[in-house]
């Protein structure tokens, strides 16, 4: 996961899982968990406020454990919202069946997302 920059802070943060049981597909059990953690949120913030979604950074954090075999573009195509940035770290877990001789691959992503926010234009509610 990343740090907000200096001008923006972390208004979202979703965690999902996803899987290719049979393929050995990286990139599709990053897919699949970047939709599971999508199904979990509903952001009315952008039409409650009127807020642009394109000045929402997306930070999108993938774990597999063959990192360099995530198609990070590829996966980046999947946000529906805002400005993808998506990385691939040692992480999620390979699952070995021997007797089939097969691979399953399970991935974990962390979706953070970032606006810019003047700290001026708000205050606590009494």
């Amino acid at each position: 996961m990343t740090e907000p920059r200096a001008d923006e802070r972390r208004i979202i943060l979703e965690m999902g899982t996803g899987n290719d049981l049979y393929g050995m597909d990286y990139t599709k059990a990053a897919i699949r968990a970047v939709h599971d953690a999508l199904h979990h949120s509903s952001i009315v913030l952008f039409r409650s406020l009127a807020v642009d979604h394109q000045a929402m950074r997306v930070q999108v954090t993938v774990g597999v454990q063959e990192p360099e075999l995530v198609d990070c573009a590829r996966v980046a195509e999947e946000l529906p919202r805002g400005r993808a940035e998506v990385s691939a770290v040692f992480g999620g877990l390979n699952v070995v069946d021997t007797e089939q001789g097969t691979t399953h691959v399970i991935a974990t992503v962390g979706i953070e997302a970032f606006l810019p926010v003047d700290a001026l234009q708000w205050r606590l509610s009494d």
